[in-house]
């Protein structure tokens, strides 16, 4: 198992169409040798993500949420106030959830580095 470094510049582009691709490298769906069970996939290194590009009302109206457990504890967070303070954990957390949901995820998501 050899893992490759892809390298994406994420300039002009759209965060949701790049965690995509992203999350295809990480999974390893890219290779010809392809197993579900096997975690083949590859490092990505994701530069400029600041420079994305949001498109439609997403800045105003999206909203992260979150529970902590406890009675009424649904917390939401905009995506205004988490793109100002990193725009790379926009990125993080769209390949994150684009990701299966198993054992491999947290792997997976140790080889994406995200820089601004």
């Amino acid at each position: 198992m050899s893992h490759e470094i892809h390298t994406i510049d994420a300039a002009g582009k759209v965060p949701g169409r790049l965690a995509t691709e992203v999350a295809q490298i990480l999974i390893g769906k890219h290779k010809t040798s392809f197993t579900s069970h096997i975690d083949d996939g590859d490092h990505v290194q994701v530069t400029n993500a600041s420079k994305m590009v949001l498109t439609g009302k997403k800045l105003n109206q999206k909203s992260y949420y979150r529970h902590t457990t406890y009675a009424a504890g649904l917390r939401e967070t905009k995506l205004s106030t988490l793109w100002a303070k990193d725009p790379a954990d926009v990125l993080r957390r769209a390949v994150s959830r684009m990701l299966p949901k198993n054992k491999q995820r947290s792997q997976r998501l140790k080889r994406l580095v995200v820089t601004n």
